[in-house]
């Protein structure tokens, strides 16, 4: 239970420091206009966007492993 909830912290910690610097991650304008995405220690993808003209960033999602978020984004359009 420790480990997941540590997990959890470090994955939440990471998306709150989106806020500082939002483009670090990579565009996927590709799957869905605005999407970018970036990665957790290795394996946890981030799927964000960014409006820039409110200076927010938005969480879309947050995929482990093999699993195909672009599927998942992209039908969400």
């Amino acid at each position: 239970m420790a480990v997941a909830v540590r997990y959890t912290d470090a994955v939440i910690a990471t998306c709150e420091r989106l806020a500082l610097f939002p483009m670090r991650g990579v565009p996927r304008e590709d799957i869905r206009p605005g999407l970018r995405v970036t990665h957790h220690r290795g394996r946890t993808i981030i799927a964000y966007g960014v409006d820039a003209s409110a200076r927010e960033v938005a969480v879309l999602g947050v995929f482990h492993g093999g699993q195909d978020y672009g599927v998942v984004l992209a039908a969400e359009t």
